[in-house]
């Protein structure tokens, strides 16, 4: 148990050598210590290190209150949670105190009546960090009631009391977070007279309640967030308010893969039963970020949205959760993620991009289908022979050089194809997969320490990345992926999908 604790009156508090400190010097004294020490003040972070994180820093030791701006899922609220642990373990309230009066401060009515009555015999609570954290979503709907407080007419009634003695207030959740951190979501969706009402609370500790006009310097960091699109499409920041808030900060996506494949692996649910089951490669795990970062440069999708970083976590679950379903089906024991399993992604995409005009005329549908079929399309460049490359290659005697996939594409134009369903299973695939001429040769050249599963993966890799690059075609159907040579099903047209009356 903290030391503290055992402190129960003010007396004991006085006698304990105790100093009173504002919330905005405590976290700086806690920060500094932090960055002496080299401990990092926002664990689980990732990717801000050289941007976001140095500039929160800089404002707190600056003591400012705080504006995150940037898109959905840029960890904004995570940042502003995580500044809890820049407080000290405990401090000491006034006992039944709704505002966490300091002892040797006291702000309300309520504090400061009972010193008075009490003096040094006044009792003290003692309130963990964890319990210094105030929330609040900003939505049309919030009331200055809401956020700073209202006169309640039952207590008035049950105290005896007249409206113009302070003791009728009912405190918002503003005054209630006294001595705490205290945040405003979206900050632009808050209604302008409402933004208004915390002017004089961010400058001068004023609160108006209804023609009361206190005077209760309330000591809270502030700390707000706010979507740029939110300032075209929704709403905006009064500008006195914007001008009042001391630092404005911008976040960020992640600017490479592994800052994406790490935050995923730290984000994602992992549930036992798979982990013991399913093996998901490096190779699966990047294509799946590779997504987002398709989806955030796509024409499709609007840039102001925003794509979550939730995309990807919410993908990494499907997509284990796809390769579970169908070894539960076929009652094996253990399986990988295959290339194919990505089709149980899907979901995960549709719901977590906006899309302009143009996607919505395509459908969120194939706009996914798209973005996967992007991603492989890149990801393929990176392990493989980029095709686009080798049509402009030339050898040494000035003759064009021979594709490595020449054998591949080859099986195929002979008018072979293969028909992969999504619920076979593994040793059943990969005998499919043995059966194209030079797939598996091209893959143990180039993966010549890679196991069966590690081949077997990389050669259904093949296909979808030929197939990304005009080589072959691919067709998804109903629990089925079709590959055949790329002429073939361009000049096939399948008569039984037209009437007599279109041949007339």
């Amino acid at each position: 148990m903290h030391k503290m604790n055992t402190i129960k009156t003010l007396g004991e508090l006085k006698k304990s050598g105790w100093i009173s400190t504002s919330i905005k010097d405590e976290i700086r004294r806690n920060l500094i210590h932090k960055i002496k020490t080299k401990e990092n003040p926002f664990p689980g972070i990732l990717g801000y290190e050289d941007t976001v994180i140095p500039d929160t820093e800089r404002a707190l030791l600056s003591k400012h209150n705080i504006l995150f701006l940037g898109l959905r899922g840029q960890a904004k609220t995570r940042i502003a949670r995580q500044m809890t642990e820049l407080l000290d373990e405990y401090i000491p309230i006034i006992a039944g105190s709704e505002i966490n009066d300091d002892p040797f401060q006291p702000i309300s009515r309520y504090a400061i009546d009972l010193i008075q009555e009490k003096g040094d015999n006044t009792p003290i609570n003692w309130l963990h960090k964890s319990q210094r954290y105030g929330e609040k979503l900003a939505t049309p709907d919030v009331s200055v009631s809401d956020l700073i407080g209202d006169i309640d007419p039952i207590k008035a009634a049950n105290l005896k009391l007249n409206f113009a003695d302070e003791r009728v207030l009912h405190y918002g959740i503003i005054p209630r977070s006294n001595r705490s951190i205290f945040v405003i979501n979206e900050l632009p969706d808050l209604q302008a007279r409402i933004q208004v009402s915390l002017f004089n609370i961010l400058e001068e500790g004023d609160l108006q309640i209804r023609g009361f006009k206190l005077r209760l310097p309330l000591d809270i960091l502030f700390v707000f967030t706010a979507n740029p699109e939110d300032y075209t499409n929704r709403g905006s920041i009064v500008t006195p308010l914007k001008d009042r808030i001391q630092s404005q900060i911008l976040t960020h996506y992640p600017t490479s893969i592994e800052t994406s494949l790490a935050i995923t692996a730290q984000e994602a649910t992992k549930i036992k039963e798979q982990q013991e089951t399913i093996e998901i490669s490096d190779l699966i795990k990047r294509l799946i970020e590779q997504v987002s970062f398709e989806a955030r440069k796509s024409e499709l999708i609007d840039k102001k949205s925003g794509v979550s970083a939730r995309l990807t976590i919410s993908a990494y679950e499907n997509v284990t959760s796809a390769a579970e379903r169908r070894l539960l089906i076929n009652k094996e024991t253990s399986t990988q993620v295959w290339i194919s399993d990505l089709m149980g992604i899907i979901p995960s995409i549709t719901g977590k991009v906006e899309l302009v005009y143009e996607g919505e005329q395509e459908g969120p549908f194939q706009v996914a289908h798209n973005l996967v079929e992007k991603s492989i399309r890149t990801t393929f460049a990176a392990y493989f022979p980029n095709p686009e490359v080798l049509k402009k290659k030339k050898n040494k005697d000035n003759q064009k050089e021979e594709s490595p996939y020449k054998a591949i594409t080859k099986w195929f134009d002979q008018g072979n194809q293969l028909n992969i369903f999504l619920e076979t299973k593994d040793a059943d695939k990969i005998q499919l997969l043995y059966k194209v001429d030079g797939l598996y040769a091209l893959v143990k050249k180039l993966y010549s320490t890679a196991n069966e599963k590690e081949n077997a993966l990389l050669m259904e890799f093949v296909l979808h990345g030929l197939s990304s690059y005009s080589l072959i075609s691919k067709k998804i159907m109903e629990g089925k992926i079709e590959f055949k040579d790329l002429m073939g099903s361009m000049l096939n047209i399948d008569t039984q999908d037209f009437s007599d009356e279109d041949f007339n």
